[in-house]
């Protein structure tokens, strides 16, 4: 794994225990240096809380909805096609 990506999940690990799990940490509590590193290395600050493992995910990403996509696509032709075999 990059090592500037394990840095910005430190920076993001690290304010967390500074302040003792109370909240999430903020853009507001990092230098605006350090806000700039970690959204360039982990994404928005969202994203980047759940890359850290701050932050449970609040929507599942593109290759989770696909697969659940063709999972229902799957389920809808098998039954027509069992329907098509009782007609």
């Amino acid at each position: 794994m990059d090592t500037k990506y394990t840095q910005a999940v430190n920076l993001l690990l690290e304010k967390s225990r500074q302040l003792n799990g109370e909240r999430l940490p903020k853009r507001s509590d990092f230098s605006p240096d350090d806000a700039c590193f970690i959204k360039q290395k982990l994404g928005p600050w969202p994203r980047a809380l759940e890359k850290a493992g701050l932050k449970e995910k609040t929507r599942p990403d593109s290759i989770e909805r696909n697969r659940e996509k063709r999972a229902k696509r799957k389920e809808v032709s098998k039954n027509k096609r069992k329907e098509e075999k009782e007609e």
